[in-house]
């Protein structure tokens, strides 16, 4: 960061009084300006015990493959942007289950959270940010072509979690209570 999104000045990096990490600050109008982790949100989508994967159609890992994610929105619960991401790379509808992981990924800054989740009908296709989708036998997952370590790592706790017999529980009673 150069400059202040408030007042256009430039902003030097130091520690603000009271705070002990370098942030950047603005002389010119006080602002401090908080540089946060980004929240990447998806689901490990199955139906009928195959599961749905995305072959990325942008950078980064453009063609490796994935389960559906991106960045969370404001105004969106995980759950909310889960799905919305599942529709948007996978043109999929999913029923959004019982959270999987939690993976800090902190040299970019990012925190990936992934849900279990049922596929509703095997109605599915590749949105602007994919090449395809495919739903797959876990026998047959790409591995060694897999996108990410977090997708790696939430495939195999899913594995593990349904050859374990864990549940798929859902979030929709939760949902309704929530404020929109």
């Amino acid at each position: 960061m150069n400059f202040c999104n408030q007042c256009g000045a430039k902003v030097d990096l130091r520690i603000p009084p009271g705070d002990h990490l370098p942030r950047h600050m603005c002389d010119s109008c006080g602002t401090i300006h908080y540089q946060n982790p980004r929240i990447v949100v998806g689901c490990v989508p199955d139906y009928q015990g195959k599961i749905l994967l995305c072959r990325r159609g942008i950078e980064p890992r453009r063609g490796f493959w994935t389960v559906p994610a991106g960045f969370m929105e404001n105004g969106e619960t995980l759950q909310q942007g889960a799905a919305r991401e599942t529709w948007e790379e996978a043109l999929a509808k999913v029923e959004i289950g019982s959270l999987l992981t939690v993976v800090h990924v902190l040299h970019a800054q990012q925190v990936h959270v992934f849900f279990r989740a049922t596929l509703r009908e095997p109605e599915f296709g590749a949105g602007p940010e994919s090449l395809e989708s495919v739903l797959i036998d876990p026998k047959d997952i790409p591995w060694a072509d897999i996108a990410f370590p977090s997708t790696d790592y939430s495939l195999k706790r899913y594995l593990e979690d349904r050859e374990a017999g864990r549940e798929n529980h859902y979030f929709a009673e939760l949902d309704r209570r929530l404020p929109r």
